[in-house]
């Protein structure tokens, strides 16, 4: 690949465009701030503005709701041979593109799984996707030569290519970084209620616990709304174990006979060492890292 154009110059579209420059390929950097597209380019990103003719690979690093509406533009206009997104959500973009008459067989669906809490290009850097997973959608239209160019991106950020359909990859994402999100910004909430003798006490742990609520809310509305139902689903469930987790408390409040506390003791101690064991899973935070429970395109949501 020789050319590319990044169509939005947030954290991940300016940290891809870094990568790509860093491999040699001819970059351009658009974005309808202009002036967050000449910031990338200062960083030595790529060219603010488009290119004079079609380049190799275009990628569609705007939120979700706005993939299809951008792929659908920057077709009509000929940006590129082939296109791929970075948006953290792949069916509903799908369909909509599909719905829009945009030319599939052009398009592959794309996640880079990394990210940080801070948004915008002067966050962004070139090794963002270092041994990270990169996960590719293509459809049954879908043509070889596209899959092809997307991997080829996805090798020159240093990222690993995985193949996934566009449902398996939503579910997935809400259970390893939609629904941790959330919770994380519900437990942060919880943080208006406490009085600041009470938060004076915070430490790193709640620090650790609460990173992920930093996010742009816009953004994540953006996220969240686009994956609504396997996020409720994910969220439903841990609802449930919540609620498990209360009663168990409750008793233990309350108990007044040995055998009853040792009951609930015990029912304590398996939340916890689920818990544990549920860590346990996660892949080493190496070149097989777990995925990322951070994304970020742009400053604020914003068209192509």
């Amino acid at each position: 690949m020789d050319s590319a154009a990044v169509v939005g110059t947030g954290l991940i579209g300016t940290s891809i465009a870094l990568a790509l420059r860093g491999r040699g390929v001819a970059t351009y950097l658009i974005d309808t701030d202009q002036e967050a597209a000449r910031v990338a380019a200062g960083l030595g990103a790529g060219i603010a503005g488009p290119p004079r003719g079609p380049v190799d690979l275009a990628v569609l690093a705007v939120p979700p709701q706005q993939v299809a509406a951008a792929l659908k533009e920057h077709q009509l206009r000929g940006l590129a041979d082939d296109f791929t997104d970075a948006a953290s959500v792949k069916e509903p973009p799908q369909l909509e593109a599909a719905r829009l008459g945009c030319d599939l067989a052009r398009f592959v669906g794309g996640h880079p799984m990394g990210g940080r809490e801070q948004s915008g290009p002067l966050a962004a850097r070139d090794d963002l996707f270092h041994g990270r997973p990169w996960v590719l959608t293509p459809s049954a239209l879908t043509r070889p030569q596209t899959l092809e160019r997307a991997e080829r991106l996805a090798e020159l950020c240093g990222a690993r290519p995985v193949v996934m359909a566009h449902a398996e990859h939503d579910r997935a994402v809400a259970l390893t970084s939609h629904t941790p999100h959330l919770v994380s910004t519900l437990l942060a909430a919880r943080l208006l209620h406490g009085e600041r003798s009470q938060l004076g006490l915070a430490g790193q742990g709640l620090q650790d616990v609460t990173r992920l609520a930093g996010g742009s809310a816009e953004l994540w509305t953006d996220i969240l709304g686009s994956n609504a139902v396997a996020v409720a689903d994910v969220l439903a469930d841990f609802a449930h174990d919540v609620d498990d987790a209360v009663e168990v408390l409750r008793g233990l409040s309350t108990a007044r006979e040995p055998e009853q506390r040792r009951t609930h003791l015990e029912a304590l101690s398996t939340v916890l060492v689920r818990g544990v064991q549920g860590r346990a899973r996660l892949p080493a935070r190496g070149g097989t890292g777990a995925p990322s429970t951070s994304t970020a395109y742009a400053a604020a949501p914003r068209g192509a």
